[in-house]
């Protein structure tokens, strides 16, 4: 049978269509496996028997560590915070039967050679297989780029950007000798459903 020319001008944008409802429908269908039917892992059995959380005294890091408490990671905990560092730690180690060390460590201040001396230092003999980093700081009023202090920019690039990339550094070598592991850095809204985030253009910069 011989298709004419009409016909190939319909039947190709019909298929084109298929094709890509079957990719949109395909897509759904992972996303909707991967972050509601798809069971958990065993983090310690995947990865390792601990965890690094930076920024784990308050807010998203203080939630994240209790969770991986829950499921059953030893942990340390890194935050600038010490007095709010120590009550988070006791508040998991009086619910949770895990291991827990704590690291100090303002990450606007600490050089890339001492923040790396402190985590492996605080790390050693450990099996850390997962890494958050999820501590960050911006600015509290919105502000045009040209008004951001210099100096404000340098810290909120340092912590954002640098300390998660030295902490990585400090932790990585251990997770190649064992084979396994896994980094996370947490992201922000600001870097994605908003990317033009008006007034925190560094933050959101860093944050993507």
């Amino acid at each position: 049978m011989e298709f004419q020319l009409p016909s190939l001008l319909v039947l190709v944008p019909i298929l084109l269509g298929l094709i890509s409802s079957l990719n949109t429908l395909l897509w759904f269908l992972n996303w909707t496996w991967t972050n509601f039917l798809r069971p958990p892992k065993d983090l310690k059995v995947c990865y390792g028997s601990w965890a690094l959380v930076t920024g784990a005294a308050d807010g998203i890091g203080r939630a994240i560590s209790f969770e991986l408490a829950n499921r059953g990671l030893n942990l340390v905990l890194l935050d600038r915070d010490a007095p709010k560092l120590e009550t988070t730690a006791k508040e998991i180690l009086h619910g949770h039967d895990v291991e827990l060390r704590t690291l100090v460590s303002d990450l606007c201040v600490d050089r890339e050679d001492e923040l790396v001396r402190k985590v492996r230092e605080v790390i050693e003999g450990l099996d850390v297989g997962v890494v958050i980093n999820n501590a960050a700081t911006t600015h509290r009023d919105p502000l045009f780029f040209d008004e951001v202090d210099d100096r404000l920019v340098e810290s909120i690039v340092r912590v954002n950007v640098e300390a998660a990339t030295w902490v990585t550094k400090a932790v990585v070598p251990g997770m190649l000798e064992r084979k396994r592991g896994v980094v996370v850095n947490i992201g922000s809204g600001s870097a994605s459903f908003l990317p033009s985030f008006p007034l925190f253009s560094v933050y959101s910069a860093t944050k993507a």
